[in-house]
């Protein structure tokens, strides 16, 4: 009988030990052979915490160097024709990651509505499939010989294929049976491994509004994969939202195992259970998405009501996703305020909360260690309810008052007004924010941070980045400036940072993709702000120039959508405090004389249910908080916003609710085609596409960029357009962003010439 199981478990490691390996291995510090045995020893220390925690369903192949769905195109022999000349399979992996010398990375966007990114598989009439099974096979046999017999982890079919795109317009389901192939010769040598093997499918795709086409693939999937060795169990796991009936029903139809149901992100998973027909249910409890401490008795009323339609011993206590979305451990978080981490659980943690929850259920002993971490958690949530630090009356007072979000005057005449004073060419050109964080800047505000160096050194360290930065711009030709962001170590935590209700880690990471991670800070209580927060570094970069300087803000929405946000309160308030917070910054920033202010909102379309019957419901607040947040913005003002990779057909008219006078978007992977729906509806405002790629280290040529520019210009009149980089600079080194922003400028001034 099998009572408890983790979907998936985090790669990078509980120091970031994968980061530092991979940026070794690319700067050519360590050799392959290094980065592989680093990588070995990772993933021996995750089997350990799991087996040490008496998980049951232990994953191998959770485990990858940059990303899971690129793993799959390794594994599917999906490889573009335009990397297929790459020998060195290590080579090529990256190149199709990160770009090389003569071709670019291939496209990258978020992974259903969470801050990870994965690589887009690109298909075509050409693309021929072929078994590469080395990794998952090498992980399990290590695995095992660590004493671990795990469940193996793969991204399922209908998943992969609709994840995919279609390079040629071929469409992706017409690689089904080819797919469907690759994977039943996968199972058939996995079931030479062992007499019993576990494997289990990721197919979240199953949470979203389905056409009747990909149900009926799926049901094809795993009637098929079912039947390929009586020694393999397969599991179908689906998280972030809820499965449809139909669905559910379909895939108990076939000689699966079992399925995994989201029971946090899903309650409508509650429907399903009747339709298991004698399936095992993974059934997700446990958060695996945030990061505060479980209630266990909530949780065990939850699995209480699952057992009315479910046999007990057919329960699996689970996670609700893969803890690769969670900080690995509060092991050495020695700095938060003590009564805060006594409210958290990280990934570690929460094995121990699945462990012990499992054993409540299903009726087994506690030890006295785990009769007191019961004992302790009651305590802590309690705590946590009760604690002052957590409700503020006066600001609940002040936001009544906040009931009209109307900018001054319509767009029309409000660019009118802002083009006579700001007095920008047509292809204005510009960037996202940030400026490359050099290692001594690093060190600079690490030094500050630790007492080491006054606040004066400090300063005088980042006016003098301020002053580089701001005279390379110059240098360049750039037209609207920006600070560079020297002080800022994250564009959340920055500002978090300043903001009551906040509180930080120190070793919170999160992997977002490859070697960079996210250290999202803690959204536990009522949001005030405290002090002016960018006023003062803007300023002085202003007073340093005669071009405009923009001041770079980061959006409420994408504050909330990029922090652990509290549990206790509808994220539609929580929102609201956000918004107040940065209208008053933007009411000083203006008063300051600062007359571009851009309101980054990266993660806007990010925090979307998956779901079409719930996506009003965040629009409708997730457009007034940012509304709220500009609304102090006067005409003459111009706000601009910025979002990162997304599909906008079916938020187009939100984003022109926004009331921002410019948009920049990320487009240099996706190409011009996700631009085509601002020119299908008429966009009224002005827009800045991304012209190059600020995820890989390549430089762009002039001639590159300049066809960029021209084919945008089949999209939008040049008045409206702005020319821009994809993102923020922050991971590029200065002798990658200097000659790509020269070639940009020189691409413009070819554009404007002719």
């Amino acid at each position: 009988m099998i009572k408890n199981s983790i979907t998936g478990f985090p790669r990078i490691g509980k120091g970031r030990e994968l980061k530092f390996a991979l940026e070794a291995f690319w700067s050519g510090k360590i050799d392959e052979k290094e980065l592989q045995k680093q990588a070995k020893e990772l993933r021996l220390k995750n089997l350990q915490y799991q087996k040490e925690a008496k998980i049951e369903l232990i994953s191998s192949n959770d485990f990858s160097f940059y990303d899971g769905m690129l793993d799959t195109i390794a594994l599917l022999g999906a490889i573009p024709q335009r990397f297929a000349d790459i020998g060195d399979k290590t080579k090529q992996y990256f190149a199709m990651a990160r770009g090389d010398d003569k071709r670019a990375a291939m496209e990258m966007t978020k992974w259903f509505n969470t801050n990870y990114h994965y690589i887009v598989p690109e298909l075509s009439k050409s693309t021929r499939f072929s078994l590469n099974a080395d990794k998952v096979i090498n992980e399990y046999k290590e695995a095992k010989e660590f004493g671990v017999k795990t469940k193996i982890n793969l991204i399922g079919a209908v998943t992969f294929l609709s994840l995919s795109k279609s390079v040629d317009k071929s469409g992706v389901y017409v690689h089904f049976e080819a797919v469907l192939n690759v994977y039943e010769q996968l199972l058939k040598e996995i079931a030479k491994l062992d007499e019993r093997v576990f494997v289990q499918f990721d197919e979240p795709i199953i949470v979203t509004d389905l056409n009747g086409e990909q149900k009926e693939y799926l049901f094809k999937a795993y009637e098929k994969l079912s039947q390929v060795s009586p020694k393999i169990d397969i599991i179908v796991s689906s998280y972030f939202d809820h499965a449809d009936k139909d669905v559910v029903e379909a895939l108990a139809s076939t000689d699966i195992w079992g399925i995994g149901l989201d029971f946090i992100h899903g309650k409508e998973n509650l429907d399903n259970i009747k339709n298991l027909k004698g399936k095992y249910l993974i059934a997700g409890v446990v958060d695996g998405r945030n990061i505060w401490k479980n209630d266990i008795n909530a949780t065990l009323e939850l699995l209480k009501k699952i057992s009315l339609s479910a046999p007990e011993e057919r329960i699996v206590v689970s996670t609700s996703c893969s803890l690769l979305h969670a900080p690995y451990s509060l092991e050495n978080e020695d700095k938060i305020d003590a009564e805060v981490k006594s409210w958290l659980s990280f990934a570690l943690e929460k094995l121990d909360e699945i462990s012990l929850i499992s054993k409540i259920f299903h009726k087994e002993p506690l030890s006295e260690k785990e009769k007191a971490m019961k004992d302790a958690n009651a305590k802590a949530l309690l705590a946590r309810r009760n604690s002052s630090k957590i409700h503020n009356g006066d600001l609940q007072e002040r936001l009544k008052t906040f009931t009209n979000t109307q900018r001054e005057l319509p767009f029309n005449e409000r660019i009118k007004v802002q083009k006579k004073i700001l007095n920008y060419p047509a292809l204005a050109t510009t960037t996202i924010g940030s400026f490359p964080q050099t290692d001594e800047l690093r060190a600079l505000r690490s030094s500050f941070k630790k007492g080491k160096i006054s606040k004066n050194e400090y300063e005088s360290g980042i006016k003098k980045y301020i002053d580089a930065c701001v005279k390379i711009q110059e240098d360049i030709g750039l037209d609207i400036l920006v600070h560079g962001e020297p002080e800022r170590n994250d564009m959340v935590e920055y500002f978090g940072e300043q903001l009551n209700g906040y509180a930080f880690t120190k070793e919170g990471w999160v992997q977002s993709y490859g070697s960079r991670c996210v250290k999202p800070p803690l959204l536990f209580g009522d949001i005030t702000r405290i002090n002016p927060m960018s006023v003062k570094w803007i300023t002085y970069a202003q007073s340093k120039t005669s071009k405009v300087v923009k001041g770079m803000l980061t959006g409420p929405v994408t504050v909330l959508n990029w922090s652990f946000v509290r549990d206790d309160m509808p994220k539609s308030e929580v929102a609201r405090q956000l918004a107040l917070a940065f209208n008053d910054e933007i009411t000083d920033l203006q008063n300051a004389g600062i007359k571009i202010i851009q309101v980054d909102e990266a993660a806007f379309k990010e925090g979307y249910p998956l779901r079409k019957s719930k996506k009003q419901i965040y629009e409708k607040w997730a457009l007034e908080a940012f509304k709220l947040a500009v609304s102090s913005a006067k005409a003459q003002t111009q706000i601009h916003t910025h979002m990162c990779y997304s599909n906008f057909n079916d938020i187009i008219k939100t984003i022109e609710a926004m009331e921002a006078d410019v948009i920049s978007i990320e487009t240099a992977r996706a190409g011009n085609k996700i631009l085509k729906i601002f020119e299908e509806v008429g966009y009224n405002q002005e827009i800045g596409p991304g012209i190059y790629d600020i995820h890989s280290p390549r430089i762009p040529s002039v001639d590159e960029m300049t066809k960029q520019i021209k084919a945008l210009l089949e999209i939008f009149p040049k008045e409206k357009l702005w020319i821009n980089p994809d993102c923020g600079l922050k991971t590029r080194k200065w002798d990658e962003v200097i000659p790509s922003l020269k070639n940009l400028v020189k691409a413009v001034k070819s554009v404007r010439e002719s």
